[in-house]
């Protein structure tokens, strides 16, 4: 079962479409390198129905709507198998890639342990939330387990902007495991 893809692009306001377009190209390159395939195949999905729906609302401010936008009507069928023959490209990339070994969350020791480790031994004591979460499903702590180390008492680690960060009472647990 895929992830769905949030709310259909034509459904969003045009704020919310550019919006959605920005954090889409935002976030690309973080998806591309550390993300799932099933992750960067979803992405592709979302940010490919956002930008159509960019053109389809706004032809002038691309260059599909301007000066390289086809002139005829027999350009645009070009246009369309050239672009339908580049999202084949992007497939069959997908398909080939070979997924890595699962861990099946089997880490010596208990794996929350090693996820604030991590974060511990991070610059700072933080790490960006995707590679944090990332690290999770790595060491297979699924999304609730990993909740609580924000939202329990007390909280392992905290959130600040787009890091997470290890507290006081994440040391401790760290030191104490390490005894």
């Amino acid at each position: 079962m895929t992830a769905p893809l949030g709310r259909p692009a034509r459904e969003l306001t045009d704020e919310e479409l550019e919006h959605q377009g920005t954090q889409a190209h935002a976030t690309r390159n973080w998806v591309f390198l550390h993300g799932t395939a099933a992750q960067f195949a979803t992405h592709t999905a979302r940010m490919l129905e956002l930008e159509q729906e960019y053109i389809r609302r706004f032809p002038k401010r691309t260059w599909q709507g301007s000066g390289g936008a086809p002139a005829a009507a027999g350009d645009e069928v070009e246009q369309m198998k050239a672009a339908i023959a580049g999202i084949v490209v992007q497939l069959q990339a997908l398909l080939e890639i070979t997924p890595a070994e699962p861990t099946d969350g089997k880490v010596a020791g208990d794996p929350v342990d090693t996820l604030l480790r991590r974060v511990a031994e991070a610059p700072h004591g933080r790490m960006h939330k995707l590679v944090v979460h990332q690290a999770a499903r790595e060491l297979g702590i699924s999304r609730e387990k990993l909740a609580e180390l924000y939202k329990g008492d007390p909280r392992l680690l905290d959130t600040e902007k787009g890091d997470r960060v290890i507290t006081e009472a994440g040391k401790a647990r760290i030191a104490a495991a390490a005894q």
